[in-house]
């Protein structure tokens, strides 16, 4: 069956988890449902995260609500690839970065896990500022204090050592409610045009055709679709015990092969509502910051702080504000943790090198904290946006290489014997890995100097 050691100690790391979420035969849909859910929710996080409010407040201070469609359809590519993932995780009972390791070329596989890390850092770098300004924005602490105060959060890991993974499920939904409830109350209070928003998400290549919308539209799909997300929900996919029986990969019994399509089809319906969460949340950022940001002949909100001071008194309460800086907060946090666990998850699939989970958010957010802390010593408060749509856009150019191997694995029956990708499945995943790929080399052309 599908079962991760029980050995350990912290509920982060894929080799430390103190128990997994047992589905038995002959228990209500409704039932199973619940006890599936939950490793979409980690996946989901980090769909909204600080990097993505700053691209989504830029989008929609500088462009209203033209770009909703961009975070609708970033949104959906997203799903379909966190639903390859999970089926690769279920079926072979081996997350990506173990595929990567066994079925490529070493020299090939350490480019990868090179890739996968930098992206790792990248994520966490937005997760240190977005805190930091959380901070800063709420206690009045200097930005460089509120980076400081983000190396505190391996505490928060150590004092949930030897928790369940079911635990860490609860606490992440708690964050994920905090950011949806901050941010449909300010929406109540800042009463965006329905009819625009309507509007917005309906697909228009018109709307992109301007150099600037183009270029956050594509920092937005960066923003969305991470890379290291892919190798998470391989893994953690796998903490729902299936009873597959003997021979139950590709060319197994009926019946195990049917245990498995069920578990697929659950792991389908967690993916789809947790990212669908995800995309009501990030819609719900652009929309704030077009409904009180974009007027005609007003000044466009570029940064995060901004948008903090202005909204007291375009909703007409400072409790807007506070409001803005707790969902920031939670979001860089939720982030945080589901961070740490993809980080492990790397480490050990290309590596086979477990160390205490501790220790690896230690590694990782001292590599986030030094270009945090000299981002804003030297280019001053107002660097935070410019450095998260940054670390979004390193993020978009690492997402080719976590796609490919995730697409060509899922393909082979070989590998996946009758769950590989049919054919719709493959042609749409390619498409999306080449839309994503000439993005990429456009956003290199234009910083070149194209």
């Amino acid at each position: 069956m599908f079962k991760l050691p029980t050995t350990a100690t912290a509920p982060f790391c894929p080799s430390e988890v103190s128990g997994t979420v047992a589905v038995p035969d002959g228990i209500p849909f409704w039932k199973k449902v619940l006890r599936y859910a939950g490793p979409g929710l980690l996946v989901s996080v980090g769909y909204m995260d600080p990097g993505n409010w700053a691209t989504a407040i830029q989008g929609g201070s500088q462009f209203g609500y033209d770009l909703l469609f961009v975070v609708v359809l970033s949104s959906l590519a997203a799903i379909v690839l966190q639903c390859l993932s999970a089926r690769l995780g279920l079926v072979t009972g081996k997350d990506l970065a173990v595929h990567c390791r066994e079925q490529y070329h070493p020299h090939a596989a350490k480019g990868l896990w090179v890739f996968a890390e930098l992206s790792i850092v990248a994520c966490d770098l937005a997760e240190v500022l977005g805190c930091a300004l959380a901070f800063h924005l709420l206690l009045g602490v200097s930005l460089p204090a509120g980076v400081a105060l983000t190396a505190l959060d391996t505490l928060i890991v150590l004092g949930l050592k030897g928790k369940g993974f079911r635990q860490l499920e609860a606490i992440v939904l708690g964050l994920i409610a905090t950011i949806g409830i901050c941010l449909f109350a300010e929406l109540a209070l800042v009463k965006p045009d329905l009819h625009a928003v309507l509007a917005g998400v309906v697909p228009s290549l018109q709307k992109i055709a301007d150099r600037d919308a183009l270029y956050l539209a594509i920092g937005i799909l960066g923003a969305t679709v991470m890379p290291h997300n892919l190798y998470l929900h391989s893994s953690v996919v796998q903490t729902r015990v299936v009873r597959r029986g003997a021979g139950s990969g590709p060319g197994a019994a009926p019946g195990a092969t049917a245990r498995l399509q069920e578990a697929i089809g659950m792991s389908r319906i967690d993916t789809i509502v947790s990212l669908g969460l995800a995309l009501f949340i990030n819609g719900a950022i652009l929309v704030l910051a077009a409904a009180a940001f974009h007027k005609p002949g007003g000044g466009n909100v570029m940064e995060i702080d901004q948008a903090y001071y202005l909204l007291a008194p375009v909703a007409g309460t400072a409790l807007a504000a506070v409001l803005f800086g707790l969902a920031l907060l939670a979001s860089g946090q939720s982030s945080t943790f589901t961070g740490t666990i993809a980080g492990q998850v790397i480490m050990e699939g290309f590596l086979q090198l477990r160390i205490p989970c501790w220790q690896r958010r230690l590694i990782t957010r001292g590599l986030a904290l030094a270009p945090a802390m000299v981002g804003v010593l030297t280019l001053g408060d107002h660097a935070v946006g410019t450095m998260l749509v940054g670390s979004q856009v390193v993020l978009s150019l690492q997402l080719p290489f976590a796609m490919y191997p995730l697409i060509r694995l899922t393909g082979r029956r070989d590998l996946m014997g009758g769950f590989a990708n049919a054919w719709w499945t493959a042609a749409l995943s390619w498409c999306l890995f080449v839309v994503i790929s000439c993005a990429n080399m456009w956003m290199v052309w234009q910083a070149v100097g194209g």
